[in-house]
């Protein structure tokens, strides 16, 4: 017998680490190796399996054998290939695992996640919770076009593709709510993020995307809107019973204290002692009942945001001594001292002095009330530095009123600014009063943005200070049509020959106002001041100053918009403006000549650079 050589070719041996040919044959002669050639029969492939080698080592490998048959010398043959698969049966497990992971984190996410082809108008892939969620079958997602549109809810349909369009055209990722049709009927909320995909052109290819159910969240919406609309008629009845209630109950109260009057005047006859006496208690009564009114109706238009303030220049120290006048005759009858400690030269400030006057009444009677026989009651009034940026409340006015009474708990301290509440059941059995004096008290003097503090010590006394950011009110000047004085340094003479410059100062800050002022009339300049922007060009055009000093950071108006804005009046086109600023920044003086100033001073300003570009620009050199 005859060994047969098998044939190859020269890449059959490169491949041979990892292939392996081999031919089997229905009669083999292995004692010598022969040449022989192999001839495609024409016949189909054979099955292709895979099956593990073991290596030298003993490692076992997978493989993938392919077969061919083929014909040599009259006999059909097979040919096999072998091929090492190890890389790719790792990455298919990897994949594999991938996938799995993918779906499982799919399956975690509370919503529907989906991925949707923009040219087909066709979902590629649609997570299993959108048919729980919705009912239609996965296979109606994937399989029929346009079925996303065709299943919005025709109320939402427009403009919800008209988002969609746009954002997927801008390259934008958005976010929408809106209702689709289920497939029982039922609309159902979705909220929608989705994010656009694009190919190299730029041209939109998929969206992907998540719904998520908030058909809970807009149903607990609804029915908080529809407990708001109830509050609201609850609210809009309580204040019109209150109003009835109010006319009805003032009515009868006004004859009641009418004719009390006139009985203890004896004018409808004489009285004796006793009937007196019955008379002030009708009249204590008929009182306490219309202080009761007038407290409820004014916690209720707090509660409805019908409190309004009326706000104008007030003498805080005409404030403090009617109000003592009130309760100056109960507290003379229970030997209380009243003192007062009111500076002399109190600014006047804006605020509502009526609803001011209400809270001290409030204090000083429950001060009265609870301050035991020969106490004292002491009003003082002073005022501090203000934190407010606006120039306008420069200071915080604190009113303090102390007494020696009998003190309060520190635990019941919160409790006193609650509506009908009163201390304790004790306090309600010897002491009058309706619980809402210091609830109103508090809701006033938060409304003037100010709050009220209190200290007390059992047995001892209490202390309330109301502490209220102050707007001082604009001195008055008849001489002036402007909104602000103006200010004539007492070194120019009126007999002067040269004429003298009017400078408007625009600047809100009070230690800047006082030096630059005070500088500028010493060098014999006339000054007008404003304290806002909007100040400064009402200013400019009622007094067409020689020229302008502008301070850029300004409340009301900024000094950039302000500047551009003079320039637009008649006459002031060319009026030199000075920018003066803390900023200091790259590009403001840019900004500042861009608005029509004529040049731009950082501050802290030198007062002589300042005077010395102020000449150059009121005496500019004659061609």
């Amino acid at each position: 017998r005859q060994p047969i050589r098998l044939r190859s070719s020269a890449s059959a041996f490169e491949l041979c680490s990892t292939t392996i040919t081999f031919a089997l044959f229905s009669r083999l002669h292995f004692h010598r190796l022969t040449p022989f050639s192999l001839v495609n029969s024409g016949d189909e492939a054979l099955p292709t399996f895979e099956t593990f080698h073991r290596r030298k080592d003993g490692s076992i490998f997978p493989v993938e054998i392919s077969q061919r048959s083929v014909e040599w010398q009259g006999e059909t043959s097979l040919v096999c290939i072998s091929r090492d698969i190890s890389a790719r049966k790792q990455a298919e497990s990897e994949l594999s695992l991938s996938r799995q992971k993918y779906y499982s984190l799919i399956q975690s996410v509370n919503g529907v996640v989906w991925e949707y082809d923009l040219q087909a108008e066709q979902f590629i892939f649609v997570s299993d919770k959108a048919e729980a969620l919705l009912g239609y079958p996965i296979s109606d997602w994937l399989e029929t076009p346009h079925f996303w549109r065709d299943h919005l809810y025709a109320e939402d349909a427009a403009e919800t593709e008209a988002y969609y369009n746009a954002a997927t055209s801008n390259q934008m990722a958005c976010s929408l709510e809106y209702r689709m049709v289920a497939a029982d009927g039922n609309l159902v909320w979705l909220y929608d993020i989705s994010t656009p995909h694009f190919d190299a052109q730029g041209q939109p290819t998929t969206s992907i995307g998540i719904w998520i159910d908030v058909g809970d969240r807009k149903q607990a919406e609804l029915q908080l809107q529809q407990l708001n609309k109830e509050l609201l008629r609850a609210t809009k009845l309580k204040d019109e019973f209150l109003a009835n209630m109010s006319h009805e109950l003032r009515t009868p109260l006004n004859s009641i204290l009418g004719m009390t009057e006139g009985l203890k005047e004896q004018i409808l006859g004489s009285i004796n002692s006793r009937q007196n006496d019955a008379l002030e208690v009708i009249e204590r009564s008929s009182s306490h009942l219309l202080e009761l009114i007038n407290d409820i109706l004014d916690v209720a238009k707090f509660e409805s945001g019908q409190l309004e303030l009326c706000c104008h220049p007030t003498n805080i120290e005409a404030l403090c001594n009617s109000s003592l006048a009130f309760i100056k005759q109960p507290a003379l009858k229970k030997n209380i001292q009243l003192k007062t400690q009111i500076p002399p030269n109190i600014p006047v400030v804006i605020l509502d002095e009526r609803r001011m006057r209400q809270v001290l009444l409030n204090l000083l009677s429950n001060a009265v009330k609870f301050t035991p026989q020969g106490g004292c009651i002491t009003l003082e009034v002073r005022f501090s530095s203000s934190d407010q940026q606006d120039s306008r409340f420069l200071q915080t006015l604190h009113i303090t009123i102390t007494d020696t009474g009998i003190g309060i708990e520190p635990d019941n301290i919160p409790k006193l600014f609650q509506p009908f509440i009163q201390i304790d059941s004790a306090l309600n059995r010897k002491f009058q009063g309706t619980g809402l004096g210091l609830t109103l008290a508090k809701q006033i003097v938060d409304l003037h943005g100010g709050e009220v503090n209190i200290s007390s010590q059992l047995g001892e006394g209490s202390c309330f200070t109301i502490d209220l950011p102050c707007k001082l009110a604009e001195p008055s000047n008849p001489m002036a049509t402007a909104p602000s004085a103006v200010f004539i340094s007492e070194e120019v003479q009126p007999s002067s020959l040269q004429p003298v410059p009017l400078i408007l100062l625009a600047e809100d800050n009070e230690a800047n106002i006082a030096a630059i002022s005070a500088y500028l009339q010493a060098k014999g300049y006339q000054l007008i001041l404003a304290r806002d922007g909007q100040e400064a060009i009402d200013l400019a055009q009622a007094h067409s100053p020689d020229l302008i000093l502008m301070d850029i950071q300004m409340p009301v108006i900024d000094g950039l918009t302000a500047i551009a804005k003079i320039r637009q009046l008649s006459g002031l086109a060319s009026t030199p403006i000075i920018a003066l600023t803390a900023l200091a920044m790259e590009g403001d003086r840019d900004r500042c000549l861009a608005a029509g100033g004529n040049d731009y001073l950082s501050k802290p300003v030198k007062l002589k650079q300042l005077t010395g570009l102020m000449d150059q620009l009121l005496n500019p050199p004659q061609d």
